[in-house]
């Protein structure tokens, strides 16, 4: 994490905790996921929303932040310098009716987290900032692909293969939902029971079968109810594989590349009490995620296998005396992510032109491994 000056928890607030994260982003290049499980914990809730949007909004706005920097700078300034002229930035793009305001915030905290000669450099160069960011118009029908990515903030190599397979209207298309920010959607996971406890308001429903939005500003009522292991974040789309895997009561499942957890859960949620699930990944940071989340799978055998499927094989299962053969067996496999990049904003810059070989090459090596747990007349998803 970047070392800046350690404030107070009376003087600690959404914008400055942005600025430590962003700068910490900047600095480590870590997942974006990591960055933010540091945030403070001396945050009011309005705080810790307030920080998490303008975190989210830079890093989805940062290669045109980026380039817009670098029109006024010769060389990029330091971390902490930089997080604040991209926090200010975004602020910009989000409120362009405010920029004196911005700025004059800015600068004010400048002084504290960086230095007074550098606070001036934020004073001259968030204004030039300012009145650039707010002159930028979107691209036309025809613009081209270096256009599309400064202003939709994406690769370039990736807009240009976008443009070749996709075409030009659905690219701009795929491109402006990216930069839109997702809702939060949440499982409830006692299903039809739900309306005997009688689902919160706040909570939206979708078309999708126990399946709910939040609504913004619910933060501590969603704590309650994570807590209670009513409800688990997830995204409906991960509904799909679930879905085609079927899980029945009393079935043996298998969930290879199960970490964090969230599809093992929907499957233990399918199984209730009756069967066995067995969830398998390498030895990861998210481990232990998988672990608290099959806690919450009550009166149901679950068990956590640490390995490598195409390494170690089944020695992996025989160690914890599970079978080697099931009912059912799910395979998440690594992909390019880049069809949720509306959630996993960072992908973008992390994502590399030769990885989407790599990753067909390693999907098929670990379809075939996962093939050879599934029982005469099973399911392989």
């Amino acid at each position: 994490m970047v070392s800046l000056v350690k404030l107070s928890p009376e003087r600690t607030s959404g914008w400055l905790e942005a600025v430590r994260l962003i700068s910490a982003w900047f600095s480590t290049k870590e997942r974006l996921d990591r960055i933010m499980e540091q945030t403070s914990h001396d945050l009011s809730h309005t705080e810790r929303s307030r920080c998490q949007h303008l975190v989210y909004g830079v890093v989805r706005h940062s290669l045109k932040l980026e380039k817009t920097l670098g029109q006024f700078v010769a060389h990029p300034p330091r971390f902490v310098t930089r997080a604040i002229l991209y926090v200010a930035g975004f602020e910009i793009i989000d409120e362009p009716a405010q920029i004196a305001q911005i700025v004059h915030h800015a600068v004010e905290h400048a002084k504290d987290l960086s230095s007074h000669a550098e606070a001036k450099l934020i004073n001259a160069v968030a204004r030039k900032m300012g009145k650039s960011l707010t002159e930028l118009q979107a691209p036309g029908p025809i613009a081209s692909a270096e256009n599309l990515s400064m202003y939709y903030s994406h690769p370039e190599w990736l807009v240009k293969r976008w443009l070749v397979m996709l075409g030009a209207q659905a690219t701009r298309s795929l491109l402006e939902w990216n930069q839109s920010p997702a809702p939060v959607y949440a499982r409830w996971r006692t299903g039809v029971e739900a309306a005997a406890q009688g689902i919160p308001d706040w909570l939206k429903p979708t078309p999708w079968e126990n399946f709910y939005e939040i609504s913004s500003g619910k933060w501590s009522d969603v704590e309650v109810l994570l807590k209670s292991g009513a409800i688990y974040l997830q995204d409906p789309g991960t509904r799909l594989s679930v879905d085609l895997l079927n899980p029945k009561p009393g079935e043996s499942v298998l969930d290879l590349c199960a970490a964090p957890g969230g599809k093992s859960l929907q499957i233990a949620d399918r199984l209730k009490t009756e069967g066995l699930l067995a969830s398998w990944d390498l030895p990861v940071a998210r481990i232990d995620r998988l672990r608290e989340n099959l806690s919450l799978a009550k009166g149901l055998k679950t068990e956590v296998v640490v390995g490598d499927i195409l390494g170690e094989g089944a020695r992996c299962l025989r160690q914890e005396n599970l079978p080697t053969q099931y009912d059912a067996v799910l395979i998440d496999v690594p992909c390019s992510n880049t069809g949720v990049m509306r959630h996993r904003i960072d992908v973008r810059f992390r994502l590399q032109e030769n990885d989407f070989s790599k990753h067909t090459r390693q999907q098929l090596r670990l379809l075939e491994a996962a093939s050879e747990y599934v029982k005469s007349g099973g399911r392989l998803v």
